[in-house]
């Protein structure tokens, strides 16, 4: 007699023969990425000295060093996380684990409970567990069915020797719990079944949910559960209540709608899209209520399945041989280097967007330094010029404008450089004595002589009256003026390139970490192409 797809499918678990792929050079490659990264990360620390604390770019800068050194903390913390599914794939390291997956009453006990009972009728070993805490225990009964079915724990079925099923709570379990469970055992799948029903089948937006798995390259195949519908039909007279299957053309239509929608959702998530199977629509209740005869197993659905569930054994097995690997990769991607292009690196870009508007401001603050400064020292010069004129003292002038010109740039420089922490020496700000440039010596008038005989005595004495020796101090001014000026413009220029220069070297560890980021990804993804050709 031919094997029916059944048959096969008990025969290819019972004759999986699980080779082993070295990965070592693979593992070792992942191990040194993430050192060398941790390395590089470490030694590419931005620096603000520059700037107070208490500046936007110092916060920017800090934000970013505290960001990398709590990643590189939180990475360790996160693959600890793991541990309990590494457990349970060490556990299971002999066998296939194909993960049971869908949200609440997706029929997810229904289906494991219908395949176990198939291998019992068939003479083949059966064994169910729980996972609790961490812990694998074996219990007797199989798992609760029902309307309002639903899996408080992980749970499992060992079909044979090789294949195990793992049912885990549904995606919409009210308990963090539950869903921390979830995400846990699903790491030691070696391959998924998405159960929808057949009322909304293939809610694409569940895969989300199993993104972390797909992207691992695990075979994904969806099965479109409680696909019968309640007729009427006469029996002895009376009018009963039958469970039928949906049409054929009814299964097909929601099949390759599921299909089409599902490609769709893995395309737009970045995944191969050989992941996805043809979808599989069956009916668990039809088929116990039917008797479980060969044809009801197969107008149920179930030789399909059958057929279905032997196909993705073959890719279950290629991602088991590489899941140490797989597993270590997927902490990179997803912990190390999600992290730093999803929080860090904006972070990077948006204080390179600072930098370049703190460069375009220098400029105006440089003008606003020499004007205010120059605006507190010049008004000042005519009052003071006329205190010392009458001792000529050009050296206590130039004191004074020293110290005028120290204070007020001092004063300018703070309230317009008050982000910054320049730790300059003002006393170098000095107002040159020029012995060639004094005040001077000049000739007056003091009065107006009146009209007199020109020849009397008297004229001509008040003659001589009419002029004397006066101090000026334009030339003096006019040199003040002008060495006030040319110290701001050099002062300015020299600070705003103090400024500049460790912008332009901030940017520049900003561009070193961005590339970092760039080649580090490129490197993965060289290795992620190792592992899975």
């Amino acid at each position: 007699m031919t094997a029916n797809h059944e048959q096969r499918f008990i025969a290819a678990i019972e004759g999986l023969e699980l080779s082993h792929r070295d990965i070592s050079e693979i593992l070792s490659g992942l191990e040194n990425w993430l050192a060398h990264l941790t390395d590089d990360l470490a030694t590419h620390s931005l620096s603000c000295a520059i700037w107070q604390q208490h500046s936007p770019l110092a916060k920017h800068v800090l934000a970013i060093n505290a960001g990398l050194q709590t990643s590189m903390q939180d990475w360790t913390r996160q693959w600890e996380a793991l541990e309990p599914a590494h457990e349970l794939a060490d556990t299971f390291n002999d066998k296939v684990m194909l993960l049971v997956f869908g949200k609440f009453n997706a029929g997810k006990s229904s289906f494991c409970n219908f395949l176990a009972e198939r291998m019992a009728v068939h003479g083949k070993a059966l064994r169910y567990f729980r996972i609790s805490n961490g812990c694998i225990t074996e219990v007797a009964d199989a798992f609760k069915e029902g309307a309002t079915e639903t899996t408080a724990q992980a749970q499992g079925i060992i079909l044979g020797e090789t294949l195990v099923l793992l049912d885990t709570p549904g995606l919409h379990s009210i308990t963090l719990e539950n869903s921390a469970i979830t995400q846990r055992i699903t790491d030691s799948a070696d391959g998924v079944l998405w159960l929808s029903s057949s009322t909304s089948p293939g809610q694409v937006q569940e895969l989300d949910e199993l993104a972390r798995e797909l992207h691992r390259n695990k075979p994904l195949l969806p099965l479109v559960t409680r696909s019968d519908v309640i007729d009427e039909d006469e029996v002895d007279g009376k009018i009963q209540k039958i469970l039928r299957n949906k049409t054929t053309e009814n299964r097909s239509l929601q099949e390759n709608d599921v299909s089409v929608r599902a490609l769709e959702k893995l395309v737009s998530m970045g995944l191969d899209p050989s992941l996805l199977k043809q979808p599989i629509s069956i009916s668990t209740h039809v088929a116990r209520t039917q008797g479980q005869t060969a044809q009801a197993m197969e107008e149920a659905g179930f030789e399909r399945l059958y057929a279905a569930l032997k196909d993705t054994l073959e890719p279950a097995l290629l991602y088991k041989q590489r899941k140490p690997a797989e597993t270590l990769l997927h902490h990179l991607e997803e912990n190390v280097l999600h992290t730093l292009n999803s929080k860090i690196l904006p972070c990077l870009r948006r204080l390179d967007n600072a930098l370049e508007s703190e460069q375009a401001s220098l400029e105006y603050k440089k003008k606003r330094i020499i004007t205010t400064a120059w605006r507190t020292v010049i008004p000042a010069l005519p009052e003071l010029l006329e205190r010392h004129a009458s001792a000529r003292d050009t050296e206590a002038v130039c004191r004074t404008v020293t110290q005028l010109l120290q204070d007020a740039v001092k004063h300018t420089i703070k309230h317009e450089l008050s982000d910054y922490d320049l730790n300059l020496d003002f006393s170098t700000i000095k107002i040159p004595l020029d012995h060639d440039v004094s005040y001077e010596e000049i000739t007056v008038d003091i009065g107006t002589p009146t009209d007199h005989n020109p020849t009397d005595e008297s004229t001509t004495e008040l003659a001589t009256q009419t002029h004397g020796i006066g101090i000026s101090h334009d030339r003096l001014y006019a040199a003040l003026h002008t060495t006030v000026q040319t110290i701001l413009e050099n002062l300015a220029d020299n600070v705003m390139e103090k400024c500049r220069s460790h912008i332009v070297q901030i940017a520049s560890e900003s561009k070193r970490l961005q590339d970092l980021l760039t080649a580090q990804t490129l490197h993965l993804e060289a290795i992620k192409q190792a592992l899975r050709t």
